[in-house]
């Protein structure tokens, strides 16, 4: 970065400041080699280092430098390429003014967050601008990297010494040494089987890599590139430019598992990278807001992410995937039955339910306790989530929406729709069932699926609830009771306003009958018994971690013993 002041007296002078690798190329004077050294030590104590450089321009090379760089703004073609060019004839023949070294405290407990974040599975590269050395320290500090992790090097200074095919090909060979027998978590490279690796990359052979090959052939060394970087633990990304942040986070995004990207910072060069990520995260700090305001999520912390992704991101994602299935669960409750229906109406297009039930089923009748669902569900506490990072891995890679999970909650809902249609078929068929000999008709068999239906959804998620409250007590057994008033109300009165009322004490006629609670009853439970089986023995045989926690968690609870401490000084009892 380079700006140009005139002084009191007249004179021009062109400062210039960066990293020490774009700054010495460019330096004719000064004490190069005593600044180098000062600044490679400063690195190695994990201090930020920028070099300051600057040379004195005429009046004649003012006049060329604006004329050189007015003409590169207005180009109507290779504007980017241009500039770029003028920027390389200004910035030389500088002279070495000094060089900067600050201390870059990590925040409050970062380290212990990205500690945790590996645990949960997460896979964190690391991108900056910092010098190599500089930035390996600060890695060390945040326990990005461990004492006996195997540092693979892919810089500019080794691709030097060979050809970037072979440090990759070498590189492959020793990181994937023992992938034929040991497998390693794709997703957090931690394991206690293999050699953990770290990979340092700069910005310059980042370049190299992404560069297309020079025979015009699509393949390239991106995938050879991946394939080190999945079998390492963790990654860092030294003297990063900006854009080539964006890249990096491209590269993940479009790669062949497709994962879900992050990206977290705290300044202006890390906007770009906040955008392209899938999830963008700024840290509102001293280095201004512009990352905050181009995010989807502000923190004031570093330490802020732990609780947002494995305690909130957790919570979350179960509520939403139960949500979305739930609702196409009880859909095709609601549903199959009527087309069921059609093959004993003579596909006459008569309806099993009646029309208020046809509108407040999912309006009024199961939409408050799945609401309630997915706005309050906890179904492991918040310490046990802080406590043990390893559960977030339960919901990794989708897992509470792939098919297999979508086709048993459509199993189940097309079981259960059976089950409605063909159990309240097999009680009413050829029976009389009321006290004065009445068999009961079409609307009464409708709303004896429809009483059914509405008590089975319910209690289905009844079951699958773990964190009850009184709000939760309210909108669920609420619900049902609205049901029963609702129907109570609407076939048990005259109502003025309408023309004909085909439910008129339908419902009151069907409560009447002794079969028909025998009826509800045997087809609730029956419903919900696969569901209830399903859950015990998954629960017995292979139970997940979070399973695992809420078992140990009502253990404790169950054993911890009260204690009664009384007070030597006073007749009160504390507990």
């Amino acid at each position: 970065m380079s700006v140009i002041v005139k002084s009191a007296t007249g004179e021009i002078y062109l400062f210039c400041k960066g990293a020490d690798s774009s700054i010495f190329p460019r330096v004719i004077e000064g004490k190069v080699d005593q600044i180098r050294s000062r600044v490679e030590r400063n690195a190695v104590e994990g201090l930020r280092t920028l070099c300051v450089a600057y040379k004195r321009l005429t009046q004649e090379e003012y006049g060329g430098v604006c004329q050189l760089l007015q003409a590169a703004k207005v180009a109507l073609q290779d504007r980017e390429k241009k500039l770029a060019e003028a920027y390389e004839q200004i910035e030389k023949d500088l002279i070495l003014l000094g060089a900067t070294a600050v201390e870059d405290r990590l925040q409050e407990k970062a380290a212990d967050t990205i500690e945790a974040l590996q645990k949960a599975g997460v896979k964190v590269w690391v991108l900056t601008g910092d010098k190599m050395e500089t930035a390996a320290a600060t890695c060390y500090a945040c326990r990005l990297f461990r004492r006996d992790t195997q540092l693979l090097e892919l810089t500019t200074k080794k691709i030097e010494e060979q050809t970037l095919h072979d440090v990759l090909l070498e590189l492959s060979k020793t990181v994937l040494h023992y992938s034929g027998s040991l497998t390693r978590d794709n997703l957090s490279g931690l394991s206690t089987d293999m050699q953990d690796y770290g990979l340092i990359i700069d910005g310059a052979a980042l370049s190299l890599i992404m560069k297309p090959r020079e025979d015009g052939s699509s393949s390239n060394y991106r995938e050879l590139f991946l394939d080190i970087c999945r079998s390492c633990s963790a990654v860092l990304c030294c003297r990063m430019a900006p854009l080539q942040k964006a890249q990096i986070v491209k590269l993940i995004k479009f790669s062949k598992e497709h994962p879900i990207t992050l990206a977290i910072g705290d300044g202006a060069n890390d906007v770009s990278m906040i955008l392209e990520a899938h999830v963008g995260i700024g840290v509102i700090g001293k280095e201004g807001r512009q990352a905050a305001r181009n995010s989807d999520y502000a923190v004031p912390k570093f330490k802020h992410l732990k609780k947002m992704l494995l305690v909130h991101g957790h919570f979350y994602y179960v509520r939403i995937s139960e949500l979305v299935q739930y609702f196409f669960y009880k859909n095709v409750c609601f549903i199959f039955p009527q087309f069921l229906y059609q093959f004993f109406c003579g596909f006459s297009q008569q309806t099993l339910y009646d029309t208020a039930y046809l509108t407040l089923y999912n309006i009024s009748f199961t939409s408050l306790p799945i609401l309630l669902y997915s706005l309050m569900e906890q179904h492991v506490s918040i310490d046990v989530l802080k406590r043990d990072p390893s559960l977030y891995r339960d919901i990794a890679k989708n897992a509470l929406l792939r098919w297999r999970v979508f086709i048993y909650w459509t199993f189940l809902g097309v079981f259960d729709a059976l089950v409605f249609f063909f159990g309240a078929y097999f009680v009413f068929e050829n029976t009389t069932v009321t006290s004065n000999g009445q068999i009961f008709g079409n609307w009464t068999f409708g709303t004896l699926v429809f009483t059914v239906m509405v008590f089975t959804v319910t209690l289905k998620l009844a079951l699958d609830t773990r964190y009850w409250t009184w709000i939760n007590h309210f909108v669920i057994w609420g619900s049902l009771l609205f049901y029963v008033v609702f129907s109570l109300l609407w076939g048990g009165i005259i109502w003025p306003f309408l023309n004909y009322q085909r439910m008129y004490y339908v419902f009151i006629q069907m409560l009447s009958s002794g079969p028909a609670w025998l009826a509800i009853v045997l087809l609730v439970t029956v419903s919900l018994l696969p569901d209830v089986l399903k859950k015990v023995l998954c629960r017995q045989l292979r139970p997940t971690a979070a399973e695992r926690a809420q078992t140990e968690t009502q253990c404790l609870s169950v054993e911890q013993p009260t204690v009664f401490m009384l007070s030597q000084t006073s007749s009160s009892l504390s507990f």
